[in-house]
């Protein structure tokens, strides 16, 4: 049954039906099953990202998500995109909060996407997002950084430097795979005022075939 219903579900994904996908997986929301429980999650947070999808409606589905990823991390604290997606849906969920949460949040969400790359080092979109966690601080305004310095006693920092050492090992996990990683490539190279790799790597960004809504917004 709940093999079935996961490649019933992982078809939909490939095929990006995202609400036939999400009509699926909420049937089975008090599933014990973590496999079923993460999906559940990221097909919330694919519903959410819609242009079609409503404010309110996106706020309560990236609460629903992070319900879900937590619960599927309760089930199965070795699975890899438990991890990975419960730190993406609590991201998500800081959106909401403001921006106190959102750095509060910020260690919790790294320890998970690096707990995620220890279970599955070839996991590429979880190695790009730690990625953009480092660039994220690296490029952090000053009074956001005084936000940190009020939330830890050692606030968590980065370094342009560092977001770049993510993003190609991302990308040798598995090369041209997501637009937005070149996208970050060329933006941080930018950051590092090396403008000959920044026009190779936003280059490539441009000529990526859009197969989804993100990729044609990059």
């Amino acid at each position: 049954e709940v093999e079935e219903v996961i490649e019933q579900a992982d078809y939909l994904y490939g095929s990006g039906e995202t609400e036939k996908l999400h009509q699926l997986l909420v049937q089975h929301k008090n599933s014990d099953d973590a496999e079923l429980l993460w999906r559940l999650a990221r097909a919330s947070r694919d519903l959410a990202q819609l242009s079609s999808t409503s404010a309110a409606e996106k706020r309560q589905l990236a609460y629903e998500a992070l319900e879900y990823a937590k619960k599927a991390l309760e089930k199965n604290e070795s699975n890899f995109a438990a991890h990975k997606w419960y730190a993406i849906c609590l991201s998500d969920v800081g959106d909401f909060e403001g921006i106190k949460t959102k750095i509060g949040n910020a260690v919790v969400i790294k320890e998970h996407f690096q707990r995620a790359v220890e279970l599955n080092p070839k996991d590429a979109t979880t190695i790009h997002l730690i990625g953009i966690w480092c660039y994220s601080f690296a490029e952090m305004p000053w009074y956001q950084r005084k936000i940190a310095a009020t939330l830890f006693a050692t606030p968590p920092t980065s370094t342009f430097q560092e977001a770049l050492r993510y993003f190609h090992m991302a990308e040798e996990a598995d090369p041209n795979f997501y637009s937005k990683n070149l996208l970050f490539l060329g933006k941080t190279y930018l950051k590092l005022n090396n403008k000959k790799m920044a026009l190779l790597w936003l280059g490539k960004a441009k000529d990526y075939p859009a197969h989804t809504e993100e990729d044609k917004q990059v």
